[in-house]
């Protein structure tokens, strides 16, 4: 009997193998029966627009094919930004949305000076033209294929108490992400920069290992930041795109036709994502303030003027001529 019970179990085990059968192989589309499967992971929660985004990325993709189908992992289920991006270099997952490109190119992030955008609509015309594809490109040598720029938005600080001045800055203990640019802003404007992942960043401020953070108003609500900081300034300091990448390895294993939904899809959702944002962020910011937030909005020219020589310093290592090409667009003065 006990005999029979293993020859049976192992019987159901090949079966299961037969029916879903799942392969990864470098340069390959990941298979499942007839179906190539997409791996999309990002970080934020799935109460968040990012990952309302990636289920519209979803829906277009699997309304548009009949032999693709898109996998999503939310809140940093398959690692920390920088992990995940890592797993799309080596192929092991096939997208990602995330902001820490700066990794493996400094390009991507000139779209992160302070203060460079003025608007949405400023931060979309440059990421959707020419400046936007320039600055993805060199990640093609990393396996990671840009194809669309999904929204991160206008990054604010939270902290226990008002930022009303560049002196309310001065030895501040602020997380930020481990960018270049982001650690450079907040030095300039003399504050203490706390590079940490974001999935450690609610416990480092309910234990005040860091006193204040900058996020957009969307991260703020859904990661419950209200919950162990006071106040929100409406500091503004910094635009942040989020790029989607796709392993180019996977790319290339696709047909012509699915690289086209692929692609469109990934378009059309990051509008859908930019739009979400701008029309939630004046609920959510009413939504923050009922739940005990006080909301400081400081004059921004005095950071704008503090954080100059950012600029300065990105031209001598970097070079100024992508960054005139955005001011050109812009029609400000370079």
């Amino acid at each position: 009997m006990k005999f029979l019970k293993i020859l049976m179990m192992g019987a159901i085990a090949i079966l299961a193998v037969a029916v879903s059968y799942v392969f990864f192989s470098e340069g390959e589309a990941v298979e499942s029966e007839d179906k190539v499967i997409i791996r999309f992971a990002h970080g934020q929660p799935e109460n968040n627009e990012r990952h309302a985004a990636a289920l519209r990325f979803k829906e277009l993709v699997e309304a548009r094919s009949e032999d693709m189908e898109v996998l999503i992992y939310p809140n940093e289920q398959l690692g920390s930004e920088a992990e995940m991006i890592e797993s799309v270099t080596l192929n092991d997952l096939q997208m990602v949305a995330a902001s820490a490109f700066s990794q493996y190119d400094q390009s991507i992030s000139i779209f992160e000076l302070p203060y460079l955008f003025d608007s949405y609509e400023e931060a979309w015309e440059v990421l959707d033209g020419d400046v936007g594809q320039d600055a993805a490109a060199p990640l093609l040598e990393d396996n990671l294929r840009i194809i669309a720029y999904f929204e991160n938005g206008i990054r604010h600080v939270t902290a226990n108490k008002p930022i009303e001045s560049t002196e309310d800055f001065r030895g501040l203990n602020i997380r930020t992400p481990e960018f270049p640019l982001s650690l450079a802003t907040f030095q300039a404007l003399g504050a203490n920069p706390t590079p940490m992942a974001f999935g450690e960043l609610y416990m480092a401020l309910q234990q005040g290992t860091v006193d204040a953070q900058e996020n957009p108003v969307s991260n703020v609500y859904a990661s419950r930041f209200q919950e162990v900081q006071q106040y929100l300034n409406m500091t503004a300091h910094q635009y942040m795109a989020l790029p989607v990448a796709i392993s180019d390895d996977f790319w290339n294993s696709l047909s012509k036709e699915q690289q086209d939904i692929v692609e469109s899809s990934a378009k059309e959702a990051a509008q859908y994502h930019r739009n979400l944002i701008v029309e939630n962020e004046e609920k959510t910011l009413e939504d923050l303030k009922e739940e005990g937030m006080e909301v400081v909005r400081p004059d921004t020219e005095q950071f704008r003027e503090q954080t100059r020589p950012v600029y300065d310093s990105y031209r001598q290592q970097f070079g100024g001529e992508v960054l005139d090409r955005i001011l050109e667009q812009l029609g400000r003065n370079k």
